[in-house]
């Protein structure tokens, strides 16, 4: 797809141009298809600086910049993806089979196209032509190189000096790297993201503002081991999204493969396994221990709970909550809250006594497992002195205070269907 003028930062493209013109003779982009071909133009005025010696009286733009203006517009494809600047240098190693066809005066505007004929290494070979009124005027086949420069950081940035930055990555302002990170090739790192931890993060990819990245996972069970997270290339990280590294009673590593879009306020628990070309829209979160196969697609704030699966190219819609497998290829919609009984195990863990639980199962059970209705279940437990206690107490308050109804749907055992007592 092609992109607009603009969408271009041709200055800052055409700057990278070692031994350029000191002028730009790039005016604006038309189209640019990012590493394969670009249309661009330059107008040609009789204010240039040039004109005045070449030739008094007689005007004629110089043919050496006729091939200037092509290098130039051949940078801008070289080096910029549509979005933004590549950190790297061009420069123009040879030209060959130029031919200029016509002159070129004040008032012309010079149409430039470029397109990519091969690579091979760090040279690339480029058929360039310069026409006006749909007239060539120059054409010549162009051979750059294409050099990574080394990584760009911002002043504020804090770098730890054990991390390592590989060339072509810029790191913005604010950005925090721990000390066992490893950064690859031509990312972008937003203002203010986190990176921590031993984290390895690929190429080509793109961090915006306020990322966390390989933190310390959020399960009581971790006590500071060695884990990881390891991210591959092209990934495209929004705002504020939150990955964190795996734990040693799981995979002791999460994994993000390349190309995946995962977009603002996502969060990816620890020791997960995220394929290649995924979406994980607004506000995703994967649970621990999650498997996300190729090319699927999660909707806004959709949830996928700890341990699930979902398959190759599945769907799933947003806001919908998915408590069992996701099925390759399938549409998979919906959260509908249920409520499965009392949290025993939780409230154990939290220090809740044996005399307490028991006494909470006994007033779920009036809520859940008789056939009253919400008022006459809520009259029985405050009747029932054996079941007397201030968590009860509580239960009855919170419900009796609700002003839009509490979840009192109910799983079947059996089938996990719901049903109701309303």
């Amino acid at each position: 797809m092609g992109a607009g003028a603009h969408a271009v930062d041709v200055a800052s493209a055409i700057d990278r141009l070692c031994h350029r013109y000191p002028a730009g003779l790039v005016d604006a982009v038309t189209a640019l298809e990012p590493g394969r071909r670009i249309s661009a133009v330059k107008n040609v005025t009789v204010d240039e600086e040039y004109f005045p010696g070449h030739f008094p009286g007689v005007p004629l733009m110089p043919g050496v910049l006729m091939i200037e203006s092509l290098a130039q517009a051949a940078t801008v494809l070289l080096l910029h993806d549509g979005e933004q600047v590549r950190n790297a240098r061009t420069v123009l190693r040879r030209v060959s089979g130029t031919k200029f066809r016509r002159q070129v005066t004040p008032g012309d505007q010079v149409a430039l196209d470029v397109e990519v004929v091969r690579r091979r290494g760090a040279v690339v070979r480029l058929s360039a032509i310069a026409s006006v009124a749909g007239q060539v005027v120059t054409e010549a086949r162009l051979h750059m190189a294409v050099l990574d420069g080394a990584a760009i950081v911002h002043p504020s940035a804090i770098i730890h000096p054990g991390a390592v930055i590989g060339a072509g990555t810029v790191v913005g302002p604010n950005v925090t790297i721990g000390p066992k990170v490893r950064i690859g090739r031509h990312n972008q790192v937003g203002a203010s993201c986190v990176i921590d931890g031993a984290t390895t993060i690929g190429d080509g990819n793109t961090l915006y503002s306020f990322g966390s990245f390989g933190q310390a996972p959020q399960d009581l069970k971790y006590k500071g081991e060695d884990t990881r997270l390891v991210i591959g290339h092209g990934n495209v990280f929004r705002e504020f999204v939150t990955i964190h590294r795996g734990t040693v009673t799981g995979r002791t590593q999460t994994t993000i493969g390349d190309r995946n879009y995962v977009m603002a306020y996502a969060h990816v628990a620890h020791d997960c396994l995220v394929g290649h070309d995924t979406i994980l829209s607004h506000g995703t979160t994967l649970g621990g221990h999650v498997d996300v196969d190729d090319f699927a697609t999660l909707g806004g704030y959709a949830g996928v709970h700890q341990f699930c699966r979902v398959g190759k190219y599945a769907f799933i819609g947003g806001f919908s909550a998915c408590t069992k497998d996701v099925l390759p290829y399938s549409k998979t919609v919906g959260n509908r809250a249920m409520i499965y009984g009392l949290n025993a195990i939780g409230l154990v863990r939290r220090g809740f006594s044996t005399d307490t639980v028991r006494k909470l199962k006994s007033a779920y059970r009036y809520l859940l497992v008789s056939k009253l209705n919400t008022t006459r279940a809520l009259e029985r437990i405050e009747q029932d002195a054996a079941i007397d206690c201030p968590e009860v107490r509580y239960l009855v308050q919170f419900i009796r205070a609700a002003k839009r109804g509490v979840v009192l749907k109910r799983a079947t055992r059996r089938t996990g269907e719901s049903s109701s007592d309303d």
